[in-house]
């Protein structure tokens, strides 16, 4: 037999010190993952917290062009976006209560929407609604606009 059995087979405490070594770099990598993921989150929700810098004709022409998608498709309400419920000053909570004044916590692009509708589209009949969507942990999370125009 070529070589000695410890050369075939190592001890069971070498192959766990082997398996924790691997464990561990798979730690290491899935937090660096976690880090980047989360960092670019950030970097997200900090532009969408900001005006979007388009003017009111691109920002026209964009509610225009989804909202006649929708109605050669059918449909009678369109979900224009959907945003972090960290954009609204209180995290959402008025809109999750339904509370008087709730479009006063919303800052940014989700901001910039509700701008445009008052402006242009609630003169001419469409209606808005913010909604939470979802609730991570049993908490508010993501909040959805969506323009409707049926009965």
């Amino acid at each position: 037999m070529p070589g000695s059995i410890d050369d075939l087979i190592p001890s069971a405490k070498n192959i766990r010190k082997e398996a924790a070594l691997k464990e561990a770099e798979k730690a290491d990598q899935y937090a660096r993952l976690a880090a980047a993921a989360e960092a670019e989150k950030h970097a997200l929700i900090e532009r969408l917290s900001r005006p979007s810098g388009k003017s009111e004709e691109e920002k026209i022409q964009l509610a225009s062009t989804i909202i006649q998608r929708a109605v050669r498709n059918g449909l009678t309400e369109v979900q224009v976006y959907r945003f972090p419920n960290s954009l609204c000053t209180d995290g959402g909570r008025a809109i999750n209560q339904m509370e008087s004044g709730w479009e006063n916590t919303l800052t940014g692009i989700p901001k910039e929407i509700f701008q445009l509708w008052g402006d242009y589209l609630k003169p001419r009949g469409y209606r808005i609604s913010y909604q939470i969507i979802d609730y991570p942990g049993g908490i508010p999370g993501d909040i959805a606009i969506t323009i409707s125009w049926g009965d």
